[in-house]
């Protein structure tokens, strides 16, 4: 999945996803959960590293 697709299905910009993929950005949680519902995971999955 391109960054531009996740960002459409995340109803995000493009460049939200670029600055939180480079640490340039600090998430909101409603950002995070826009996400992990984007990629079909739970958000524990999505934050746990």
């Amino acid at each position: 999945m391109s960054q531009q697709e996740l960002a459409d299905i995340a109803e995000v910009s493009k460049l939200t996803i670029q600055r939180i993929e480079n640490a340039k950005y600090s998430a909101t949680l409603d950002t995070l959960v826009s996400i992990a519902e984007a990629l079909n995971i739970p958000l524990k999955k999505l934050v746990d590293y």
